[in-house]
């Protein structure tokens, strides 16, 4: 598996950017299992807040900014979905950080539940990489964009595995860091024979030249693949 030069650092299902002492998460999606059929649904408030938490005490951000799909409501909150925001909230200020959301496609009920900081696209503090949903093409200029929208999940002998997608200069000319949702009750879109027309984001024009990546629990560490178009002959 090849090295990959990033300034920025995949954990688990989050990305670390060190030099703006920023942590990104996506497609939360709090409220979805609240608002599926089932009748004892998965507490994924806590589970969020949960592995929220443990991210928050291993990097230490001052910055936690959420890429789009907060939550997962378009014409109403479901039920316990402000409570789940508001601890989601008091864990990131516990941890000394502040909380910035990029409205996602999903986000229709944001602004009733969340009074916090809302911009479309945010620049991070080391001045060269902005976070925004992906699911339009972004109106600031920037070096790196770290986006969410598609899910991504890469098949691995036989495993379906959230993953990262890293893409060099794969949107005029800009980097394209895309990170898996951060609910684990998205299924993911398998991007092994995904072409670029298969991607709901606009930031993917060519999907050949992505690199993706899993995390690996039992090394802790970020296992990085060949670019698509390679890897769609090795897996």
């Amino acid at each position: 598996m090849p090295d990959v030069d990033l300034p920025v650092s995949p954990i688990e299902r989050a990305l670390h950017v060190p030099a703006a002492d920023a942590l990104v998460v996506a497609d939360v999606h709090l409220g979805r299992a609240a608002d599926s059929s089932v009748d004892a649904p998965i507490d994924d408030g806590g589970d969020v807040r949960g592995r929220l938490a443990s991210l928050l005490e291993r990097t230490d951000p001052a910055t936690v900014v959420v890429a789009g799909d907060l939550l997962h409501s378009f014409g109403r909150l479901p039920r316990g979905v402000e409570r789940d925001l508001e601890a989601l909230e008091d864990c990131v200020a516990d941890a000394g950080a502040d909380l910035v959301v990029t409205p996602g496609n999903h986000d229709a009920m944001l602004e009733s539940a969340f009074d916090g900081e809302t911009i479309p696209e945010y620049r991070l503090a080391d001045g060269e990489t902005v976070v925004c949903h992906g699911h339009e093409r972004p109106e600031t200029e920037a070096s790196r964009y770290v986006i969410g929208h598609d899910h991504p999940a890469l098949s691995v002998d036989g495993r379906k595995l959230p993953c990262f997608l890293y893409g060099p200069g794969a949107y005029e000319g800009a980097d394209v860091v895309m990170v898996p949702a951060f609910t684990t009750l998205a299924a993911g879109a398998t991007v092994n024979g995904m072409r670029a027309r298969d991607f709901q984001s606009p930031l993917v024009a060519d999907a050949d030249r992505f690199h993706p990546a899993v995390w690996d629990d039992s090394s802790g560490e970020t296992l990085w693949f060949p670019p698509l178009g390679e890897c769609r002959r090795l897996l």
